[in-house]
């Protein structure tokens, strides 16, 4: 780095010149955001998503009956002959409808959804880290529907598959519809939210946040945390059910340790230097 003449009275006197990654931290030298502006970036990020998951439930309206099918199968698959899912109220079905356009429509906008919430964060990092834009769109998208796929086809159907055997003469397994689209929901957030942690790990590592090492480290934390969430996620006690749950955590996470390693080439180099 050259040095500049420092413009003083004394002579042969110094300074570095600023560095230009710092002063694009908060948006490529436009100065510090104070926070009454960061408050209106976030409502204005909020409001570009609420835009952006508008508009894709009015998409999903166009194929509501064919979505509506779709979440139900894995439902319909474990119910006994003659039997149907229920509702007990007027509105119930109704709400359904909505509810379904609602999550349709999240997930089609998620793409822009993460956009915003990237180009929320991005003020506060390096003008070399804000070159991940993509990266993060691209695999926080990724994540999510991979998660949704994972509650879907494997996750759902085996924990409805574990309340129908209890069907039989003196029990008659009816599930209800709004009963069945909250859990449905509600694990399906969940299995959203963890396959977010490749990703996660991803941009820590970029950052040198952590390393292989650190997540190794840690790893038998990592499992206790795994049983502790799937816990909170399944609505039963049955080991099982919290091993389906648990078991793509712990992958994830041990994945997420081998994406730290190729991530961040220096800290191998550190630790075959120790």
């Amino acid at each position: 780095m050259a040095l500049v003449p420092f413009p003083g009275p004394q002579s042969g006197a110094y300074k570095l010149p600023p560095d230009d990654d710092e002063d694009s931290i908060f948006g490529g030298g436009a100065g510090k955001m104070s926070f009454l502006e960061h408050l209106d970036e976030l409502r204005l990020r909020i409001v570009r998503a609420c835009i952006g998951i508008g508009v894709g439930i009015l998409l999903s309206f166009g194929f509501i009956q064919q979505i509506f099918n779709f979440l139900l199968a894995p439902t319909r698959k474990v119910l006994p002959p003659g039997v149907k899912i229920i509702y007990t109220e007027p509105g119930e079905a109704f709400g359904m409808y909505i509810t379904v356009s609602l999550i349709a429509g999240a997930v089609i906008a998620s793409p822009y959804v993460m956009y915003q919430v990237w180009m929320f964060i991005a003020p506060g990092l390096y003008s070399k880290e804000k070159k991940m834009a993509i990266p993060f769109v691209l695999f926080t998208t990724i994540g999510f529907l991979g998660g949704a796929a994972f509650n879907h086809f494997v996750a759902f159907p085996f924990l409805m598959k574990f309340f129908a055997q209890f069907n039989g003469i003196d029990l008659a397994f009816m599930p209800r519809l709004e009963d069945t689209f909250s859990l449905y929901t509600k694990m399906l957030l969940g299995m959203g939210v963890v396959f977010q942690l490749p990703t996660v790990v991803f941009f820590l590592a970029k950052m040198r946040l952590v390393t292989a090492k650190f997540l190794w480290d840690h790893g038998k934390y990592a499992v206790l945390i795994a049983y502790v969430i799937a816990a909170v996620i399944t609505p039963t006690g049955d080991p099982m059910n919290q091993t389906i749950f648990a078991a793509p955590m712990i992958v994830l996470y041990f994945l997420s340790i081998l994406i730290a390693w190729v991530v961040n080439p220096r800290s191998r180099q550190q630790n075959r230097d120790v």
